[in-house]
């Protein structure tokens, strides 16, 4: 007899995965390969191991179905079960609630191999111009022979370019005289017609760029070219990278991590890059040539986990799941997270904290042109929700001071409350973190009643964050 499974529980096993994503990101990358035996005996029936994707970047990235990983763009590679588990047991994490496996795995490849291959680039010797006007060639003057960490930035940029360039600012100054000595800085420009030398030295003067901190720009059909070669090529400008590519030329070891992550995490990558030693890496094929896990360049918008639903009591899987826990919101009106602000809503939820010096403003910047975009929706089936992961400091009147600096509207809702319902609630949708600065820049969008739920970036482009919104509102 076929089980016929409600709508409730594809909802509650789609949320459980999405609280399971861990908004921390993996120092390195690392990429595991298991082999098929083939059948000893002819008709043999070997029964397929269950298998799960994860991201080669960020392990802890899982999913039960192909896909891209939310953080770096990156195709999700098929892995054993048992072996995502065992990656899992060292994560340094203890959770009180897993996302269970659901029957739909998919069966180990019968190529042999349960990975891709990294794609083997050489980096070219572009033309290129530095802030200060001097003529260079990329790989000859920047790279050979040098431990580097590259980033990729626009001057005119008012999202994550600012912060992407702090970051750097702190890496600057954590790795001391190091720059400039065995470590080289380099600042791409993903828009050299805007990005004149002139511009370049403006941008990097108001970042305290030291000896050793190189802004790069070119011809845009050099610099379009080198993009490409580095993995960071996009249509739009705005669209382009927070990835950190850092590489020991002379060891031929090449890795990429996120650039919004910690200074003091970067300095960890970069310094244990430094020290590779001559054929450590194991990835030189010749002069220039890196063989690094290029990301996917695309569009930002990842779906993590959509749930098919049937005909059961809509809003039954999400009361049993959500925490119904009282918040207060920016003008300190008391609400229960789920009866009041959730229920048979759209909701999209994001995470921060007013003192941020980081990525909230440019995130809460990026996300009030989502709120242009939805116009007479929100409010309505539509409600944005902006959780405090410091509620100690973000009162009420704090937030309140943030929201109208942002211009925030009817329904969109930033959210504090006591300690113990905040952590809750944040524990529940995979956002608590033990300190602050540590939150994700994860975005997480949801019908409720529906049980469909999406995960994106919240700095990808406001329009597309827009759109996968709006094709969550239910059909007419």
């Amino acid at each position: 007899m076929q089980l016929k499974i409600s709508r409730a529980l594809f909802a509650f096993v789609a949320l459980l995965a999405l609280a399971a994503l861990p908004s921390g990101i993996a120092d390195t990358h690392s990429v595991a390969s298991a082999q098929r035996k083939p059948a000893a005996r002819k008709k043999a029936t070997v029964k397929t191991a269950a298998v799960v994707y994860s991201c080669p970047m960020d392990p802890e990235v899982k999913s039960n179905k192909p896909g891209k990983c939310p953080k770096c763009g990156m195709n999700l590679r098929p892995v054993k079960a048992e072996d995502a588990a065992a990656a899992d047991n060292h994560d340094g994490h203890a959770h009180d609630e897993a996302a269970p496996t659901t029957s739909d795995a998919t069966p180990a490849p019968k190529t042999g191999t349960a990975t891709v291959a990294p794609n083997v680039i050489k980096i070219p010797d572009t033309v290129v111009y530095d802030q200060n006007g001097r003529k260079l060639n990329f790989y000859t003057d920047l790279v050979r022979g040098k431990t580097v960490a590259i980033n990729f930035i626009f001057t005119t940029c008012t999202t994550i370019c600012p912060p992407l360039t702090a970051t750097f600012r702190k890496v600057q100054q954590e790795l001391g005289a190091r720059v400039g000595r065995d470590i080289e800085l380099i600042s791409i420009s993903v828009d050299p017609t805007t990005d004149m030398p002139e511009r370049l030295k403006e941008f990097s003067a108001k970042f305290k760029a030291g000896p050793g901190w190189t802004f790069v720009t070119g011809s845009k059909p050099e610099i379009d070219s080198l993009l490409r070669a580095l993995g960071a090529a996009v249509g739009d400008k705005n669209d382009h990278t927070p990835m950190l590519l850092i590489g020991n030329d002379a060891a031929g070891y090449w890795t990429r991590t996120y650039g919004l992550a910690p200074a003091s995490t970067l300095v960890k990558v970069i310094s244990e890059a430094a020290a590779k030693s001559s054929g450590s890496g194991g990835d030189a094929t010749g002069k220039g040539d890196v063989q690094i896990p290029l990301p996917q360049t695309n569009a930002a918008a990842q779906q993590v986990a959509t749930v098919a639903t049937s005909g059961t009591p809509k809003s039954a899987g999400g009361a049993a799941y959500f925490p119904n826990h009282v918040l207060l919101t920016q003008d300190n009106r008391p609400v229960r997270f789920y009866d009041d602000l959730m229920k048979d809503k759209i909701v999209l939820i994001n995470f921060l904290f007013t003192t941020c010096k980081g990525a909230c403003s440019p995130m809460t910047a990026n996300l009030a042109k989502v709120q242009e975009q939805l116009g007479a929706h929100l409010g309505k089936e539509v409600v944005m929700l902006s959780l405090s992961v410091d509620p100690e400091t973000d009162t009420p009147a704090a937030l309140k001071k943030y929201a109208d600096s942002f211009k925030a509207k009817p329904g969109w809702y930033f959210l504090t409350g006591k300690k113990e319902n905040l952590d809750r609630v944040l524990y529940k949708l995979g956002g608590y973190v033990e300190d602050k600065n540590q939150h994700g820049l994860k975005l997480i969008l949801g019908n409720e009643a529906t049980g469909e739920w999406v995960k994106l970036h919240a700095m990808s482009n406001p329009t597309e964050i827009a759109a996968a919104v709006l094709k969550l509102l239910p059909a007419k």
